[in-house]
């Protein structure tokens, strides 16, 4: 069994400090965060772990910074492939859903009806367009790609090395790079057609995956405020004893909680599916992103100047929590869609019933 350890005790740690692809050394392999500082390390759980499981070492990420693509290869790109019968290549995995490509058939069946390139005599597509701000695709292994081909919904994997790479980075200075394909053929062993479902089930995958990586930054905050405010004194006692700061750090940590009891609640509904999946999965990450701009400013407040400096690790939460609270849908984007199904006779039940 492989392990790789990432050392997360400096200060500082650039989204290209660790070799990605030797953390992800195999498909079995059990990856170890450790920080220096502290005698605990956290082994991450197989790729055949439970959801609930898969959260937690997300989670666990989020809070470390850990600079690789763990919670895109785990929660959304290798159980996808699974579903849709794809072998799981090694290695980190990215994702896009991008039905704004342009695909056609590279080879057209012979028929009378529809533009040539509507069908094909196989499944090897010709994909043409840009997958925006995808995570992590320069350190990617393989990105797993759904969109919208002329027979309806497909999935399809792409080495990076295929697309014209442009570089760019979040707020928290990780990949979100730009993949532009000019008819770049896809063979019909790395595509599937898939039903609109599990088109649906990658958008929420993608978005509770995100939700679990603010939980995650949303602890570290409470970590670093509670130990900041408990050592640092003002007028001859701990920051930690004036009442304001007490009520801050209270709304911080209830904040926390919040965001990481609806991440947790997720978990058996993404696995049964349907309706449960979606208003679980719609709260978590509504919950997430309207909590990431509350989490950020108390913490920041309450550390002061010194908590907007680089060499300061409260930056490594903040500025995550402050990109992933708008990837994969902000709260504008789901809260809609949470309240929508809802009805007066179908809110109390949602709220209460056991998944």
């Amino acid at each position: 069994m492989n392990t790789h350890t990432i050392d997360t005790s400096a200060p500082v740690i650039s989204a290209d400090a660790y070799d990605t692809t030797a953390f992800y050394a195999d498909a079995d392999s059990i990856a170890v965060v450790t920080n220096t500082t502290a005698p605990d390390a956290v082994a991450l759980p197989s790729p055949g772990a439970s959801t609930a499981q898969l959260l937690a070492a997300a989670q666990e990420a989020g809070r470390r910074a850990v600079p690789g693509p763990l919670a895109e290869t785990a929660l959304v790109a290798r159980p996808l492939l699974r579903r849709a019968g794809l072998p799981v290549p090694d290695g980190p995995l990215g994702y896009a859903v991008a039905p704004e490509l342009t695909i056609r058939y590279a080879r057209p069946a012979a028929s009378p009806v529809g533009s040539a390139g509507c069908s094909g005599d196989d499944d090897t597509l010709l994909v043409t367009g840009t997958l925006r701000r995808v995570p992590w695709a320069r350190t990617a292994t393989a990105v797993v790609v759904l969109a919208t081909a002329p027979s309806g919904p497909v999935l399809f994997t792409l080495a990076p090395d295929r697309a014209v790479l442009a570089p760019g980075v979040n707020l928290a200075e990780e990949p979100r790079d730009d993949l532009h394909l000019a008819a770049v053929e896809i063979p019909a062993a790395q595509v599937r057609r898939v039903s609109p479902e599990l088109l649906d089930e990658a958008r929420l995958r993608a978005a509770l995956a995100r939700a679990a990586l603010i939980a995650g930054a949303a602890e570290r905050c409470v970590d670093l405020t509670v130990a900041h405010t408990t050592a640092r004194t003002q007028f001859g006692r701990p920051l930690s004893r004036f009442q304001a700061v007490k009520q801050e750090e209270a709304r911080l940590i209830e904040e926390a909680a919040l965001v990481r009891a609806v991440v947790q609640a997720a978990a058996v509904p993404l696995d049964i599916g349907g309706p449960a999946a979606h208003f679980a999965v719609a709260a978590a990450k509504t919950q997430a992103s309207a909590s990431a701009a509350e989490i950020a400013r108390i913490a920041h407040q309450l550390h002061g100047a010194i908590g907007i400096t680089r060499l300061n690790p409260l930056h490594l939460a903040t500025t995550r929590l402050w990109s992933w609270r708008d990837e994969d849908g902000d709260e504008t984007y789901w809260a809609p869609r949470l309240a929508r199904p809802l009805t007066a006779t179908t809110l109390w039940p949602a709220l209460t019933a056991t998944p």
